[in-house]
């Protein structure tokens, strides 16, 4: 259960583990030694911290790591002991290094983005802590970033716990909840859905959207704690949080629930389903790619390619506990009559990580439970595998086909 990172600097390893530290701790270890246990601390764990990167310069030492839901990078003058942190502009943003292959080197090569600032590479001195452009990301259509607000809100959840929700929207959109809204969610692996700018998003943002990233327990953006309590017997904290994110956006007037569209992927698509079979009422439309939606009978056949890999994440319904805590949200299993709102189910045949049954046998569920006029839609790619099809232009043809499928549902607004 111990995972360790090992970089070289002048005869020692510098490892960054997880032994007695959920989130990371800086170990110092002379080379030729071995054992953790005669290893000198250099950054012990701390409380909501996550150590994410170690990077070792001959003069200095970079150390990448995120609290509060934000990735700082702290800087360590090996020579005086001094120390600083690189400052940024924003309230909500997706900064990390770049390339940085020279140890010997003064500058350090930085990446930069918000939900409304394209890509841009800084090269940022470590000594006068100037930074110089290299790179900036351009929008052919034109783009100005400050015509948008990006920032955090918290959504309380069923249980009091208080969940970030990243919010970006025109500044001149009213709050009277007459505006349509897009939220994502994800909330598996412990992966952190960055705050980070998004071209295809723009499409919601110039016709009037809030856009709105629900960072769900299940994920990483607040640490490995975070990713436990939203995993195994805690799953359903997954699913709860995203509707307290949307009971959110309703409640404080970004949108009303005949507005509010939602999207998810994958494990992001099985919460697309728990929702819908809790909430019908709270969604207008949604999309649900590649879904992970027949849990119980996937997870307890062993002769498809990633089963026993994922005991860890949902459980082995081999055994009676996990069998009826998967059992209680797999999608397929909790279908309903219910009003569900439109929705649009995507899969690829040559998927090997969700099987394109899945989402055949829910939609065939969905639609004999249905009791509104809304379509449930399904589309079966080919040629493609669970990442949508690998050619640049099939990949924007699919967003927008996605897309369409959204405003179509809002085109009586």
């Amino acid at each position: 259960g111990i995972q360790y990172w090992a970089e070289h600097q002048d005869r020692h390893w510098l490892i960054r583990s997880n032994a007695e530290a959920p989130d990371y701790r800086l170990l110092k270890l002379p080379v030729g030694e071995s054992g953790l246990d005669r290893a000198v601390v250099l950054e012990p764990a701390r409380e909501h911290v996550r150590l994410m990167e170690v990077l070792p310069l001959k003069g200095h030492l970079v150390l990448v790591e995120r609290s509060g839901g934000l990735v700082r990078i702290r800087i360590q003058d090996r020579e005086s002991g001094l120390e600083h942190t690189l400052k940024v502009p924003d309230a909500v943003y997706e900064l990390q290094l770049g390339i940085n292959p020279e140890y010997d080197t003064r500058e350090l090569q930085i990446v930069y983005s918000t939900p409304v600032r394209p890509s841009a590479t800084y090269s940022y001195h470590l000594d006068s802590r100037e930074r110089t452009l290299l790179r900036q990301t351009r929008i052919p259509s034109g783009h100005d970033p400050d015509r948008y607000a990006a920032y955090r809100i918290l959504a309380l959840s069923h249980d009091g716990v208080e969940v970030p929700l990243t919010v970006v929207h025109r500044r001149d959109l009213p709050r009277d909840g007459s505006r349509p809204a897009y939220l994502y969610g994800y909330g598996a692996y412990g992966d952190t859905e960055e705050a980070d700018f998004r071209t295809s998003w723009l499409t919601w943002l110039e016709r009037g959207f809030t856009v709105a990233i629900a960072h769900v327990r299940g994920g990483g953006l607040l640490g490995e704690q975070w990713y436990q309590d939203g995993k195994l017997e805690k799953k359903a904290n997954t699913f709860l949080d995203f509707i307290a994110c949307a009971e959110t956006l309703v409640r404080d007037g970004y949108t009303s629930p005949d507005r509010l569209v939602i999207e998810g992927g994958s494990a992001g698509g099985l919460l697309i389903g728990a929702v819908l079979n809790r909430r019908p009422e709270l969604f207008k439309a949604a999309v649900a790619a590649v879904p992970f939606v027949d849990v119980v009978n996937t997870m307890l056949d062993p002769s498809l390619p990633l089963t026993t890999f994922e005991y860890e994440e949902w459980g082995n319904p081999g055994e009676k506990y996990f069998f009826e805590t998967l059992l209680a949200y797999s999608p397929y299993d909790n279908v309903r009559p219910a009003p569900y709102p439109a929705l649009l189910v995507t899969a690829g045949f040559n998927d090997p990580r969700v099987p394109y049954w899945e989402a055949a046998k829910w939609v065939a569920r969905l639609r004999q439970n249905q009791t509104a006029e809304a379509p449930i839609l399904l589309k079966t790619q080919l040629e493609t595998g669970h990442s949508g099809p690998s050619g640049r232009y099939d990949y924007l043809r699919e967003i927008a086909f996605e897309q369409a499928f959204l405003l179509w549902q809002l085109q009586d607004l």
